[in-house]
C-alpha cells in the first residue's frame, strides 16, 4: 500500500445522524451508506461546530471555530488568508478538487482547491446577511414554512438539477484522474445539497416509502414550553404564524427520507466509480454532513439550534488497510477533520497552523479513547446574542447572555427533555462551565464584532448592487477546444488515452 492515500469526502447538506440506519434509524433505506458504515469506522457522537451551512463548512475546511475566522452566518466572507485542508494537502503534493456546494462567500471561490467542477447552488455575495438590530423583520430570502406545508413528490427540483450535475462532474473527474498521467494522489470533496429542505423529492424516491410507517417526532412541546432561542427560531422561519398539520409533518419527514435515499444512491454511484476506476483500495472515503435538521422535533424545523437533531451529524470513515471497522463513542466535531486528513496524508503536525481548534481522530481509529469534546458557536439568524455550546462526556451545556442556561445529561436524557441548569445537585458543574465560557469567549466583544460585521456587509452589498454588478459566483471554465475529438490531436492517440482500462 502506498504511503499517501487518495481522499474522497462526501458531504450531505442538513443530514442529521438520527436519519441513518448506521445511527439507529429504522425507517431510512440507505444500503450504500449502511455498507460503508459496516466496513468503516463510525463516530457515534459527531457534531457540527455551528448549526448553519456556511459557518459549519468554514470550520470543516479550516479546523477552527467560526468566531476565530469571522464565520458568523451564511453571508460571512471566508477570509482567503485562512488555510484549509485543501491548502495543506495541495502543498503536500495532492491534486485538490471540489464539486458541488460549499457556500463560499466573497471573491475567493477556491480556498485551496486547484479545480472546482461546478458553481454553487447558493449566492456568493453579502445579500443574505442577517441583522440583529432588526430582529422582528423576517428576511424574505430565509427559510419559510412553505418547505413543510408544500412537502411531497414532484418531477424535478432545483436541488436535483444541482446534485445530478455535481455527482456527474465528480464521476467524470474520477475517471479523468484514473486515465491521466498526473501521478499525484487526489483529494476530492463532493458536496450535495440534499436532503436540505424544501422537503420535495422526485416521485421515484417518494414511492420508495409507500406503505412505510414514517416515524413521528419523538418530542412534542407547546410554544410556551420552549426555551427563548427556540421561540425566536419559530419567528424567524414563520412558524409562529403558520399552523402545521400532522399530515404535513408526515409528508415532510417522508420526503426527507426520500432525499436521504437519493443521497445514498449518489454515494453508491461514486463508490462504484472508485471501484471501476481501480482506485478504491487506496482511497479513504469520508461521509459527513454540515449540520442536521430538527424535522419537527420540539415543534422546530431546519437547524440553527444546538439540540441534537440539528447539530449531531454522521461521520463514517472507510479506509481499507488503514482504519479497522468499528465504532467509537467519544464526541468529536468538524474542526477535527483537517488534522485527521493531515495525519492520514503523512503531514507532520508541526507543519499545521498552531491556532487549530481540532484534534486528529486517527488515534481513535486504532483503539485510543479520543478527546471527547465539542465546542460550538451560533451567531446567525434567530439569535440576538452569541449562543455557545460545550459538549463533554455525557453532558451538554448551552449558554447565551440573554437566555437562561441549558444543561442536559445525554446519557440519561437523550431527547433533552429535562434542563438541569437549575438543579442544585449540579450547581457546582454549572458554575464551572460558566467560568469556562468566560475563559473561552469574550461574549460582549463577540457580540459587537458580529453586529459591526453585519452593518459593514449591508453597506457594502447595497453599494455593489448599484450600477454594474460584478458577481463573485464561481464560473466553471470548460475549454471546448480540448473536449472529445479535435483536429490538433492524433485520433488514435486520443482514443487510446480516453479508453479505460488502457489497451496494451
Amino acid at each position: 500500500m502506498t504511503a499517501r492515500p487518495n481522499f474522497l469526502i462526501l458531504m450531505a447538506d442538513q443530514l442529521t445522524a438520527g436519519a441513518l440506519p448506521a445511527y439507529g434509524n429504522r425507517v431510512a433505506r440507505t444500503p450504500h451508506i449502511d455498507a460503508l458504515a459496516a466496513a468503516g469506522h463510525v463516530v457515534e457522537s459527531f457534531y457540527c461546530n455551528s448549526p448553519l451551512c456556511a459557518p459549519s463548512r468554514y470550520s470543516f475546511l479550516a479546523g477552527r471555530l467560526p468566531a476565530a475566522i469571522g464565520a458568523y452566518d451564511n453571508a460571512a466572507e471566508f477570509p482567503a488568508e485562512v488555510p484549509t485542508f485543501a491548502h495543506y494537502l495541495r502543498s503536500a503534493g495532492y491534486q485538490t478538487v471540489l464539486a458541488g456546494k460549499m457556500h463560499f462567500c466573497g471573491p475567493d471561490q477556491l480556498h485551496g482547491f486547484e479545480e472546482r467542477l461546478t458553481t454553487d447552488i447558493y449566492p456568493a455575495d453579502f445579500g443574505w446577511t442577517p441583522d440583529w438590530s432588526r430582529f422582528e423583520h423576517r428576511p424574505s430570502w430565509y427559510h419559510s414554512m412553505d418547505s413543510v406545508t408544500q412537502a411531497g413528490p414532484c418531477v424535478r427540483t432545483n436541488q436535483i438539477d444541482f446534485d445530478d450535475e455535481t455527482v456527474y462532474s465528480a464521476r467524470q473527474k474520477l475517471f479523468d484522474i484514473a486515465r491521466g498521467r498526473d501521478g499525484r494522489p487526489f483529494a476530492m470533496v463532493v458536496s450535495m445539497t440534499h436532503p436540505h429542505d424544501p422537503y420535495t423529492v422526485p416521485t421515484d424516491y417518494w414511492a420508495r416509502y409507500d406503505g412505510v410507517d414514517i416515524d413521528l417526532p419523538r418530542v412534542s412541546l407547546a410554544p410556551e414550553e420552549l426555551d427563548p432561542h427556540s421561540v425566536r427560531l419559530r419567528h424567524v422561519v414563520g412558524l409562529a404564524t403558520t399552523p402545521i398539520t400532522p399530515a404535513q409533518v408526515l409528508a415532510a419527514r417522508r420526503a426527507y427520507y426520500g432525499a436521504v435515499s437519493y443521497v445514498d444512491d449518489q454515494v453508491g454511484l461514486l463508490l462504484r466509480t472508485l471501484r471501476d476506476s481501480g482506485m478504491a483500495d487506496n482511497t479513504v472515503v469520508v461521509l459527513l454532513a454540515d449540520h442536521g435538521d430538527m424535522l419537527g422535533e420540539r415543534g422546530l424545523w431546519y437547524k440553527m439550534t444546538f439540540f441534537e437533531p440539528a447539530c449531531r451529524i454522521p461521520l463514517i470513515v472507510h479506509a481499507p488497510g488503514r482504519v479497522a471497522p468499528g465504532r467509537s463513542a467519544a464526541a468529536a466535531s468538524l474542526v477535527d477533520v483537517l488534522p485527521t486528513l493531515a495525519e492520514l496524508a503523512g503531514i507532520e503536525a508541526g507543519r499545521l497552523d498552531g491556532d487549530l481548534d481540532g484534534h486528529s481522530l486517527v488515534p481513535r481509529f486504532h483503539g485510543a479513547p479520543g478527546h471527547d469534546e465539542v465546542v460550538g458557536e451560533y451567531l446567525a439568524e434567530g439569535a440576538v446574542a452569541p449562543v455557545v455550546m460545550i459538549r463533554r462526556g455525557a453532558t451538554k451545556f448551552i449558554h447565551c447572555p440573554v437566555d437562561p442556561d441549558q444543561y442536559y445529561d445525554l446519557r440519561q436524557d437523550p431527547d433533552e427533555r429535562r434542563n438541569l441548569a437549575g438543579d442544585p445537585a449540579v450547581a457546582r458543574e454549572i458554575e464551572a462551565l460558566r467560568a469556562e465560557v468566560r475563559r473561552r469567549w469574550d461574549l460582549e466583544a463577540l457580540d459587537r464584532a458580529v453586529r459591526q460585521s453585519q452593518a459593514r456587509r449591508h453597506r457594502v452589498y447595497a453599494a455593489l448592487r448599484e450600477g454594474r454588478y460584478t458577481p463573485w459566483d464561481h464560473q466553471p471554465v470548460r475549454d471546448a477546444s480540448r473536449a472529445y475529438i479535435r483536429n490538433d490531436q492524433d485520433l488514435a492517440d486520443l482514443e487510446a488515452m480516453a479508453r479505460f482500462p488502457r489497451v496494451t
